[in-house]
């Protein structure tokens, strides 16, 4: 009885039904926006970065509005490991984050900026645009809006 009432509490807390944010370093990032029919939308951003957050509305209305194409975005945190868990998933939830986000195991900004792009200064929030199949690829340090990428991916799409 004891183990049936400590998985109902587990259960109700929502420590069971969460689901971990995966862990991927430049390389993998990299390796996932590789596809040659997709647009990749990535940022890198973080909770405790005010510009970040302002700009996350925004990803959610791209994700939307490119639902049913092959336009996949990705947020990618850069917050700090012991925040990871359950400081990010609660965020996440409070802030109605609808895109796919993952969390850069990377530490070394040295080693991971230059896999993502040589010209990153390393402020964020920064968003990288990339279609393999047309060898396109935009990085963008500081915010953008949901028009200024649509712009971008429109033309990809076309």
């Amino acid at each position: 009885m004891k183990s049936v009432l400590s998985f109902v509490l587990l259960l109700c807390t929502g420590f069971l039904s969460r689901a971990q944010i995966a862990h991927y370093s430049a390389e993998d990032i990299v390796r996932r926006c590789s596809s040659k029919d997709t647009v990749y939308i990535v940022n890198f951003w973080a909770t405790w970065c005010a510009p970040c957050v302002g700009e996350l509305p925004e990803f959610n209305r791209i994700k939307d509005k490119y639902a049913d194409k092959a336009v996949k975005v990705l947020l990618v945190s850069l917050d700090f490991p012991a925040d990871n868990s359950y400081k990010l998933e609660g965020f996440l939830k409070r802030k109605n984050v609808t895109p796919e986000v993952v969390w850069l195991s990377d530490t070394n900004p040295n080693v991971f900026i230059p896999k993502i792009d040589n010209s990153w200064g390393g402020s964020i929030p920064a968003t990288v645009i990339v279609q393999s199949g047309k060898q396109f690829k935009k990085f963008i340090e500081g915010t953008v809006t949901e028009r200024e990428v649509s712009a971008i991916v429109k033309k990809l799409l076309d």
